[in-house]
């Protein structure tokens, strides 16, 4: 299966006082690792940049591992940015893995778990109970997504295909770690 990765960076990082796409974790950047991830499993991966787009791009050390788009409208919020990256999906992909660069810490082993058979139209890995992110979703729900007003949420076409969607449980309690200020950096960084 073609699989495309899409990675937003685009937030203005208010709560962290710095972008968080340039956070260090295990010696590179929150968006290296992400791409370096993504890139085992899916063709192309896709980066949102918004706020500070050219310090973000221009910091990424493989820059030909991902595509990267610019949403200008990054202040109407996640969706925004989301719908900005989905217009560059490749007509060719069957899915999207798609995750904030806030989520850094997911495991190799559970993106291949997302992505293996069965398939289902949202596939959402769960540790413990709680769910989290990557998420994949599959081609056929990207027009759902883009039809939704830029400043709404994704979570509401998540939340229309819940009952068909494959809750994949995983041993990485890195879905959960979404590292939106400088308190879950720090827990981040001493429980890594």
């Amino acid at each position: 299966m073609s699989v495309a990765g899409l990675i937003l960076a685009a937030g203005a990082s208010t709560r962290m006082g710095s972008p968080k796409a340039l956070l260090d974790f295990h010696g590179e950047t929150f968006l290296d690792g992400l791409i370096a991830r993504f890139s085992e499993f899916c063709a192309p991966v896709v980066v949102v940049v918004g706020c500070e787009a050219e310090r973000i791009r221009s910091s990424v050390r493989r820059p030909e591992r991902a595509l990267f788009t610019e949403n200008r409208d990054y202040r109407l919020g996640q969706l925004s940015s989301m719908q900005c990256g989905l217009r560059m999906i490749p007509e060719t992909s069957e899915g999207v893995l798609f995750t904030l660069v806030d989520h850094p810490n997911v495991q190799a082993s559970t993106i291949a778990a997302l992505l293996s058979p069965p398939r289902a139209p949202l596939s959402i890995p769960r540790f413990q109970g709680r769910r989290g992110h990557p998420i994949f979703f599959s081609r056929a729900l990207a027009p759902e997504f883009l039809d939704l007003p830029p400043d709404s949420q994704a979570k509401l076409v998540v939340n229309r295909h819940v009952a068909d969607a494959r809750f994949v449980d995983v041993d990485d309690s890195g879905i959960l770690d979404d590292v939106d200020d400088a308190a879950a950096y720090s827990r981040l960084i001493e429980t890594a």
